[in-house]
């Protein structure tokens, strides 16, 4: 089996070598190691990673700019110490946020994601979803998309251009219809856009139109793994 490409960027040896020792453990990995953001974006470019694992806070360099300019094709993995670059991480389509110092099974789930993601075959990029609206279909751009909640037999779709569309459908059915790269269910009553959400905690996410939304203990594990919240 053809060996996984990865680079390592951080500018604290110590945490390069966490990373190799996990990945050695786990296998099937090539991995290159750099302490210099500038450096590593040389390999990048010329190695081709298949995975970058990437802290944010270096010297000369964010990590946040260096995977601007890191290929599309390549799995990004933001490990670093600082809880608050988590909504940043994830606008730039990063596969998973490590906090620092984490786990060996931890980085093992966020390199499983990485394979998958490598492995899935391109498909069109969804842009709206259709829902009826009393008589009418209604069609709603994704990016529109703030929060939904589910009410008494239907489901309310809070949009940032203050309109709310309101559908006979559950809640279970509209998150069926919305990318899980995008939207995540935090609580039996709402699913939120990860990229609206601009505060939270273990308790609760402050959307970006102010609106604070519980998070539900049967759904607190996906929450905390998806928004990074330790």
């Amino acid at each position: 089996m053809k060996p996984i490409r990865c680079i390592a960027i951080d500018d604290e040896p110590p945490a390069l070598q966490v990373i190799g020792k996990f990945c050695e453990r786990m296998g099937g990995i090539e991995l290159t190691v750099t302490t210099d953001p500038t450096e590593g974006l040389r390999l990048a470019a010329r190695i081709k990673p298949d995975i970058v694992f990437l802290d944010i806070e270096m010297e000369g360099m964010s990590g946040l700019d260096v995977a601007a300019k890191i290929s599309r094709d390549t799995c990004v993995i933001f490990t670093t110490a600082y809880l608050d670059y988590a909504i940043d991480g994830f606008n730039l389509d990063a596969v998973d946020y490590l906090h620092k110092p984490f786990a060996y099974s931890r980085f093992q789930t966020a390199v499983g994601k990485a394979k998958r993601r490598l492995s899935a075959k391109p498909a069109p990029a969804q842009e709206s979803i259709t829902v009826k609206q009393e008589y009418s279909s209604v069609s709603i751009p994704l990016d529109d998309i703030v929060y939904i909640e589910a009410m008494e037999g239907y489901s309310k779709i809070f949009r940032t251009s203050g309109r709310c569309t309101i559908t006979r459908l559950t809640l279970k059915n509209v998150g069926a219809m919305l990318p899980p790269e995008i939207f995540v269910r935090v609580h039996r009553s709402f699913i939120i856009a990860r990229t609206k959400a601009e505060r939270f905690s273990r308790q609760e996410i402050i959307m970006n139109d102010g609106t604070i939304i519980p998070i539900g203990r049967q759904y607190a594990e996906t929450a905390i793994t998806i928004l990074g919240i330790k």
